[in-house]
């Protein structure tokens, strides 16, 4: 009866507060056996690979020292030096941040890292893949400079260490508050409270401006002895305030010692709090058992058949991969710390941090307005919340700081999408404030220029072109929703901003074009040239497509479907140089398409609206199959907290949802056979692909609920329904299907009026 009540406390607290229902059961199936952690962490995907349970505040694993770039989350497959475990960990994105906490089990002390190469002069360790076992939920590596077995399982907010050393040998632990990913720890605390435990905090400046971190750290063994470290200089102290503060703690020669971590954002009062809720003892097999049971019923949202053992793999780790963030950012009294340092509390006790948002609202967010509804309203909430701190809805937040990377204010898309699709449990009134108030902050770069002559010049602002194109498809969130809420003046003021990517295309070249402040085009200007200053992580060649919120209206600009299927076609094959300057995201290529980042995500589907379905179906097809793989360089790409994966999620199922506030997915080409997914109200929506194989990759017809369909989308509404989608898969492309435009508009056609 322990065990059930411990899973039952931990599951609870894993995943978002009023979520589960009992119909979630049927992904009780142990799904989690495929899915492989290590897709990913080499390359450039920079995924997080440790223990956690989905969602939650803690991410712990193991953490390399950092190296450059693809050490973004602290963890890389090529490397073989570990200089401990820490607590939180980023996933998949480019920037460096996090580490805390940082734990490194030892038979001799030491409290410098040492060589980054070998670990030799200090505390870190060499190890080999062969002598670690990763899991979702568990992860074990055998140190060769100690031969101590580190053994790591997490509930959502804590982290629980077994660390198993050898006979005769002392049994030391080092705590390294100062030691994170990049980051720049300017205070750290740490207490002796009793023989058992220790408290603290670690204040850090980052790629997340000032964050904050508390701790409380309980052992299952006596500490023998406990010495603070000011830096590398040993004291007789039981508490320390320093920049830099480490702890060595000895445990005579215990041959297993169990530790457990608990975070808070508010205080160490609040960390034991949530200790003795979540994790009151020391069975490890349970919380292991626990959190093994909480990734199988989120990997059950969606029950899939895949054409090979190896396809089930690439779906389920990419699944996997969407769930680790966003996290849980409050404790279990709903108390977190704001972006103006204040401490909030959320009466859901579900408040989240790590939004990767420039990212997800292409294709993560859709996905979970199909997979994970209870987490929506949890999300948008969270965001107000931000808006109430800081005055501007959040741009890329971690924990208690704003990053305000990448351009655009993509919070919008993500609420809009939530209101559209008929969300409730958060304040729409509230929300279009916080929208409207972005959209026209002063304060947000280049939006003056957009409200005083529709572009921004290219000398005037960097990243000009994008983040005016980017402002446009939040724009056409806002109209929407203004439209649906009554607000007719509002509508037609964001409509119309909604159109002004239209102020950058060049119709005597046929591209979208930097402008300077006179109106007059940029010159020189090579549309295949990259890092340059005014794209994101872009190009001419990419941005040129980049109206997801209108392709028909980008359509018109290239003279109808023939002569934009045309230019598609040459985007999909000119080989010119992105020059020097290009960026590592630029990765995944099939001519200037880019699947490794962003901006292109969306752009072989935009076939489907000039009546080329099949090419779509050729397009995304090639890009499964050429860029996801189920090896450590599985991800051609940056994750970017579940974006990639989620790409490859909704195309697996045959959809993608190109505007990302419309609620209308546009089909693709399949790659699984089979995939149900369960609806609120008892219902289930099922995608089949008959005939389907590596070689049948075109969608001859379709059928929906029984009766043939024509058009080359699906509506969420339908989806949610509870409908069957059918698909007749082909070797040869019927060029026919969707081909009407009056069958691929709908509701598409319906909102750009």
């Amino acid at each position: 009866m322990k065990t059930i009540r411990l899973l039952v406390m931990v599951f609870s607290l894993a995943v978002f507060t009023t979520e589960i229902s009992g119909r979630t059961s049927a992904g009780s199936s142990d799904l989690v056996q495929y899915v492989d952690p290590w897709i990913g962490s080499g390359g450039h995907g920079h995924v997080f690979v440790g223990a956690s349970v989905p969602y939650g505040m803690v991410q712990l694993g193991p953490s390399n020292s950092y190296k450059g770039w693809d050490w973004s989350s602290e963890y890389h497959y090529s490397d073989n030096v570990i200089i401990g475990f820490a607590h939180t960990h980023l996933s998949g994105t480019g920037c460096n941040d996090l580490g805390d906490i940082l734990l490194m089990p030892m038979n001799e002390i030491q409290t410098e890292q040492g060589d980054r190469k070998d670990g030799s002069n200090g505390y870190a360790s060499t190890y080999s893949h062969k002598n670690e076992v990763v899991r979702p939920y568990y992860y074990s590596v055998l140190l060769d400079k100690y031969q101590i077995r580190a053994e790591l399982t997490a509930t959502a907010r804590v982290g629980l260490h077994r660390y198993t050393y050898p006979s005769g040998k002392p049994s030391y632990l080092l705590l390294d508050l100062q030691s994170g990913n990049g980051d720049d720890a300017y205070a750290c605390y740490a207490r002796k409270i009793d023989d058992y435990t220790i408290a603290g905090y670690r204040y850090v400046h980052g790629w997340s401006p000032d964050r904050k971190v508390y701790f409380v750290l309980k052992s299952n063994m006596k500490i023998d002895q406990f010495t603070l470290y000011n830096d590398n200089t040993p004291t007789d102290r039981i508490q320390l305030n320093a920049k830099s503060v480490k702890c060595v703690l000895n445990f005579g020669q215990a041959r297993q010692v169990l530790v457990k971590v608990s975070l808070s954002p508010v205080s160490t009062g609040n960390a034991a709090e949530n200790m003795q809720a979540e994790l009151p003892g020391w069975d490890f097999e349970s919380v292991e058992s626990s959190g093994k049971a909480a990734w199988n019923v989120q990997l059950g949202k969606i029950r899939a058949q895949a054409f090979t053992e190896k396809g089930r793999r690439i779906f389920y780790t990419a699944l996997y991969h969407t769930m680790i963030d966003p996290s849980l950012y409050c404790d279990v009294n709903g108390q977190y710390r704001g972006m103006d340092d204040m401490i909030y509390t959320d009466p859901s006790k579900s408040n989240y941090t790590t939004l990767s948002l420039w990212d997800i609202y292409r294709a993560w967010n859709p996905l979970m307005t199909l997979i994970q509804p209870e987490m929506i309203p949890h999300l948008v909430n969270s965001m107000l919340s931000v808006y109430h701190q800081q005055d501007k809805l959040p741009v890329w937040p971690l924990w208690n700081g704003e990053t305000n990377c990448m351009p655009g204010y993509s919070s919008v898309p993500v609420i809009a999408d939530a209101f559209l699709k008929g969300f409730t449990g958060f304040n729409a009134e509230d929300a279009f404030e916080a929208m409207k108030a972005t959209a026209t902050n002063p304060a947000q770069s280049g939006v003056p220029d957009v409200m005083k002559d529709g572009f921004i010049p290219s000398e005037k602002v960097d990243e000009s072109v994008s983040k005016a194109m980017e402002y446009a498809v939040d724009d056409w969130g806002i109209a929407a929703m203004a439209r649906k809420m009554g607000k007719t003046a509002d509508a037609d003021i964001f409509a119309k901003r909604a159109g002004y990517y239209k102020n950058y295309f060049n119709s005597s070249i046929g591209f979208i074009c930097p402008r300077l402040s006179d109106g007059s085009w940029k010159t020189p200007y090579h549309p295949a040239m990259a890092g340059v200053r005014d794209f994101t992580e872009g190009n001419g060649w990419q941005y040129t497509f980049f109206a997801p919120q209108d392709p028909y209206g980008l359509i018109r600009l290239f003279g109808g479907d023939r002569n934009f299927a045309k230019k598609l076609d040459q985007f999909f094959i000119n080989h010119d140089s992105m020059g020097p300057n290009a960026q590592n995201d630029i990765s995944g290529l099939i001519g200037q398409y880019a699947h490794g980042n962003e901006p292109s995500h969306h752009i072989a589907y935009l076939y489907a609206y000039a009546g080329q379905q099949w090419k779509t179906a050729e397009k995304v097809r090639r890009v499964m199959d050429q860029f996801y793989t189920d090896r450590p360089d599985g991800i051609i790409g940056n994750e970017d907290c579940g974006q990639m994966s989620a790409w490859y999620i909704l195309s697996a199922m045959g959809l993608y949802q190109v505007n990302p506030c419309d609620g209308v997915f546009v089909f693709g080409s399949p790659v699984l056979n089979r995939a149900e997914i369960d609806v609120p109200g008892g219902g289930t929506f099922t995608m089949e692909a008959a005939g389907n194989s590596p070689e049948n990759k075109y969608i001859e017809k379709a059928y929906l609920n029984g009766k043939p369909y024509n058009k080359s989308y699906i509506t969420y509404k339908d989806i949610m329904s509870g409908s069957t989608l059918k698909f007749m898969m082909s070797r040869k492309p019927n060029k026919s299907f969707g081909r009407d435009r009056k069958l691929t508009t709908g509701c598409i056609e319906q909102n750009r009026k």
